[in-house]
């Protein structure tokens, strides 16, 4: 009988969760899952309750909330073996849909059914872990910017862009990867483990979770407008082809910059060292995913994804 942990976070997103856990209940115990559901209160708790289920003898962990919860709760599972079930519950949830994992929750907790677990990477920053993204520059200060907001989802992120990119100033960084330096004026360095941001925002179109990895997105310094134009070009799926653009892989990376600073975990933003030493650990995490995912294509993928989110929200919005 399998034996699981349904952790949620109930002030993830936008996405109003009660009787999520019903559900979810419902449904594995039919199936002769023996699930307890636990529920998130600050930072850390998601971490904390993941590592009491191992020690509980839990097969499966299952996170139901954004990028943050995902993050915590993943970070304890890491070479244990115990298989991570991901509902998507957040405003980015960039794991998730990087991995083919619905954001529609019942068609989520259906991957979980279907019992195809695969091994991915992850990656340290610092010793801190990441499953998605981390960064430098811009995309960390507008992380900060989110964060500070009283509400959440697209627009508000949206929003924080636009107001950070107003008076954001691009940095100095030297970057150190596969036996060469670079030393250049940089909008911002994002490594990424997988291909997006979250909110289908493709800063790596390319990345693979599992090919022990990570994918090097430097944005260089334009003008306001070739600038913005990669925003656009993120969006559909085409930027690698943009001038400003220089891509690399490397399974570890230093970055050095100036002095501490604003940077970003998986989208969360904190306060990091000069000196940042990353680092891709090749297959250590279990994670359900779909037995089937779509190979990206530019502008079609994206497309289909906002079309998707927008049929989701309408649904939810006549389910209130």
């Amino acid at each position: 009988m399998p034996k699981a942990r349904l952790i949620i976070n109930p002030i993830s997103g936008t996405r109003n969760k009660a009787g999520l856990d019903r559900m979810v209940l419902d449904v594995l115990s039919q199936l002769g899952w023996e699930v307890e559901v636990a529920y998130t209160k600050g930072h850390g708790d998601a971490t904390r309750l993941a590592l009491s289920a191992i020690e509980k003898g839990c097969d499966t962990v299952i996170a139901a909330g954004g990028d943050g919860t995902i993050n915590e709760t993943a970070a304890a599972l890491c070479g244990t073996g115990v298989i991570l079930g991901i509902l998507p519950c957040g405003s980015g949830n960039g794991l998730a849909r990087h991995l083919g994992i619905p954001v529609d929750l019942k068609e989520g907790l259906k991957v979980i059914i279907e019992n195809h677990a695969m091994e991915i990477d992850y990656a340290t920053v610092n010793d801190c872990k990441f499953f998605c993204t981390c960064g430098v520059g811009f995309d960390a200060a507008v992380s900060a910017a989110f964060a500070k907001k009283k509400t959440r989802g697209k627009l508000t992120y949206i929003q924080s862009t636009f107001q950070t990119y107003a008076s954001y100033e691009p940095e100095h960084y030297t970057i150190m990867a596969n036996g060469k330096t670079l030393t250049e004026k940089a909008f911002l360095v994002a490594v990424c483990n997988a291909s997006q941001y979250g909110n289908n925002a493709y800063i790596a179109p390319s990345a693979s979770i599992n090919d022990g990895l990570l994918d090097v997105t430097i944005i260089h310094a334009g003008n306001t407008l070739s600038t913005a134009l990669v925003g656009v070009d993120m969006l559909t799926g085409f930027i690698e082809r943009n001038m400003l653009i220089h891509t690399f892989r490397t399974d570890n990376i230093i970055i050095e910059r100036e002095r501490k600073g604003a940077s970003h975990i998986d989208g969360e933003p904190m306060e990091m060292d000069r000196r940042l030493s990353i680092r891709c650990h090749h297959n250590g995490l279990k994670v359900f995913t779909p037995t089937v995912v779509h190979p990206f294509r530019p502008i079609l993928t994206p497309v289909s994804a906002m079309f998707n989110d927008f049929r989701i929200a309408v649904n939810n919005l006549f389910q209130k």
